[in-house]
């Protein structure tokens, strides 16, 4: 088990530094940022000031070994815009998208799980079908078309929710929150249900193939043949050995759900970091940028560390294959 994590451990921090070079050298070379800073009337020569002092001039590896270094303890730069800390612009905006993220994700494990069992278990039934046709509804739309309807309906047409910003907040000195006013979690159900659904139906159709490819297993049929009860079967015994690649998938999806929250933010215009992402890119804001790229990355590498483990300890497989190869 050491080993194990110590390896998977090694790899995160690989793909760190290669997410990092990657994200460091692709914006190294988008605009130039001087001409975001100054105004027209600055000399050339202050304009080879400011390059020298923000260490524009320095080799590529040298800035790249001061990028990685700074970044390892959560110091980005200044923003070239904001004229902020990096970290601190981060700082702000990381509860609305954890909030929003955690929102989403859990409505789609609540609603998607126990419908990929209904859908599986129920497969000719009516309902059961029109689930599926649904399903194909929330995989298809883009993500920005749904959150585009949605306004149109609940916001424009029926007025019952608000379509923008995410209302009043409550501040807990290094959190803040909107889960302690009305408007805060009623500004959270149209974005939350957008970044949800295209998640919620991957889940569900995931478990609903699953569930079927174990129930027509040989152990299932043993299970029915020794007499067990139906309902222990399908739960205690088919929805456990569907969940292992679940997990993965939940897993990744997590950390999808994060990353393209930058979609649902500018659709909503949510004040998370996707839409600091954003305004980064049309301002040329290459720290912030590059700071964002490093930040999903860690999201998807720690998401993916963590699944690993889980996968390790759901799948006895696993342990068997590596107790072999130990001896």
């Amino acid at each position: 088990m050491i080993s194990f994590i110590a390896g998977r451990f090694a790899q995160s921090i690989v793909v760190m530094l290669t997410v990092g070079l990657i994200a460091f050298a692709m914006f190294r070379f988008v605009g130039d940022p001087i001409n975001n800073m100054v105004g027209q009337d600055t000399t050339a020569e202050q304009r080879e000031q400011l390059r020298e002092r923000l260490g524009l001039n320095d080799p590529f590896y040298v800035q790249y070994a001061r990028f990685a270094l700074n970044a390892v303890q959560g110091e980005f730069g200044q923003s070239y815009f904001h004229r902020r800390p990096v970290s601190e612009l981060l700082v702000e905006r990381m509860p609305a998208t954890l909030e929003l993220s955690l929102i989403g994700a859990v409505l789609a494990l609540v609603v998607g799980v126990p419908a990929g069992v209904y859908t599986a278990l129920n497969r000719n039934g009516i309902l059961s079908n029109l689930i599926m046709s649904g399903s194909l509804l929330g995989v298809s739309i883009p993500t920005f078309l749904i959150g585009i309807i949605l306004i149109l309906v609940f916001g424009v047409v029926w007025r019952v929710l608000p379509t923008f910003g995410r209302g009043d907040v409550v501040d807990l000195g290094w959190w803040t929150t909107g889960f302690l006013t009305a408007s805060g979690l009623k500004s959270l159900i149209l974005p939350s249900v957008t970044l949800a659904l295209f998640q919620l139906t991957l889940i569900m159709r995931l478990v609903r193939a699953e569930m079927l490819e174990v129930l027509r297993t040989d152990f299932i049929k043993f299970a029915k043949a020794r007499g067990i009860l139906t309902r222990s079967i399908h739960f205690s015994h088919a929805l456990k050995n569907s969940l292992v690649p679940v997990i993965t998938i939940t897993g990744l999806q997590l950390g999808s759900i994060i990353a393209f929250a930058i979609i649902t933010e500018t659709v909503f215009q949510w004040p998370g970091m996707g839409l600091l992402f954003i305004q980064a890119v049309l301002e040329v804001d290459i720290p912030v940028m590059a700071a964002y790229l490093v930040v999903i990355g860690f999201v998807f590498v720690f998401i993916n560390f963590i699944v690993d483990i889980l996968y390790f300890v759901v799948d006895p497989r696993l342990r068997a294959d590596r107790a072999g190869s130990g001896h």
